[in-house]
């Protein structure tokens, strides 16, 4: 059973409002969720493990840290009561919703989490997204039931946030298999993998991650950044010449290792705002109180300029690595660099001056 917000708002009511800390796992984005809320005035925290803190140590970005043994451990008790003692607000993503484990985030973890937990299930599981993107308006990418519909070039991908891995493109039933099998020798993928494959349309395009922040106390739907990604090893193949390509027989794979800053033309504008408009309205009515804070659709564009979502992060997403100082997007709004991390924090620190905390934590 989801955990309340009644549950969750009695714990808060506990809490020092005056000594709040923004927390968070130490990964994925945690660098400028904790930049931007020291910068709003906040006490930082990073959940970590002693061979990942370097970085936050080394750039100055949390005030304290709680030591792992690992990862997964960010669920147990003593974590969750460390983080109440100090005030904390967990900035959730998709390192902390992986290692924490989807069915830990809504039943068992006990600690405020800036946004809507109940959403998360939706980014996670390829049938509720596709529901509600679908349901939204957005245009998507054909979905295949199973292998045998394959009858063009699809794009097979696998649950949970893999960051790209194991993703593979095919044209047919007979290479599906092959190349299924490939990656189980190798380990990449599982028997259960398999079964809950999903199966798409390739579309030909140009890819955008369109990144937005939604604020329930200003009932605003803003665009924050745009990026797209560096993949491996696809983004190498693609150098090399086609006929050596075809004799080094390499696989190719889609692992995401970076993100690049872009700034869309400037006539597609009008139907970005309309697409995060239309999943912010919609999600809502299907998975109240809907998007909370930062959200993302990953798209191509085709030659038609038509936008096709194939993919969405119902929190804050990699991508927004790209704009640490800020976007041209972001800068348009607040005459100031104002990375994610920040705009999260600006939001917290509002809500908690409004005394409407509620609206933005579950």
């Amino acid at each position: 059973m989801v955990i309340s917000k009644e549950e969750i708002l009695e714990i808060f009511d506990r809490y020092n409002k005056d000594e709040i800390t923004i927390a968070t796992l130490g990964s994925h984005t945690s660098l400028h969720i904790l930049k931007g809320a020291k910068l709003e005035g906040f006490s930082t925290v990073v959940i970590t493990t002693k061979d990942r803190d370097v970085p936050y140590k080394r750039f100055k970005v949390a005030d304290r840290f709680i030591y792992v043994d690992k990862f997964s451990d960010i669920s147990k008790e003593e974590v969750q009561e460390k983080l109440r003692e100090m005030n904390a607000i967990v900035v959730p993503h998709g390192s902390f919703i992986a290692y924490c484990g989807l069915d830990n985030v809504e039943n068992d973890f006990q600690v405020p989490i800036f946004g809507n937990r109940r959403i998360l299930r939706w980014e996670s599981e390829r049938d509720l997204e596709g529901k509600l993107l679908r349901e939204s308006g957005l245009r998507v990418p054909r979905k295949y039931n199973s292998p045998e519909e394959i009858d063009t070039p699809v794009i097979v991908k696998f649950p949970g946030a893999r960051g790209g891995r194991g993703y593979f493109i095919c044209s047919s039933e007979e290479e599906f298999w092959k190349k299924i099998d490939t990656l189980k020798e190798k380990g990449i993928i599982s028997q259960e993998d398999v079964e809950n494959a999903h199966i798409e349309e390739y579309v030909v395009g140009t890819n955008f991650c369109l990144h937005y922040f939604y604020s329930p106390l200003k009932d605003t739907v803003e665009l924050m950044g745009i990026d797209r990604r560096y993949e491996s090893n696809i983004d190498g193949i693609v150098r090399i010449p086609a006929r050596d390509q075809l004799e080094l027989d390499i696989e190719p794979s889609y692992v995401i290792t970076g993100n690049i800053p872009v700034v869309i033309r400037e006539s597609l504008l009008p139907q970005v705002f309309e697409m995060g408009d239309k999943l912010v309205a919609k999600s809502k009515e299907m998975v109240p109180p809907g998007m909370i804070g930062p959200f993302c659709l990953q798209t191509l564009c085709n030659e038609n300029l038509e936008l096709i979502v194939f993919e969405m992060s119902a929190r804050i997403d990699g991508g927004t690595n790209s704009f640490m100082n800020g976007s041209p997007y972001s800068f348009l709004y607040h005459g100031e660099p104002l990375s994610m991390g920040q705009r999260i924090a600006r939001e917290i620190r509002l809500a908690l001056e409004m005394d409407m905390v509620d609206r933005v934590i579950s």
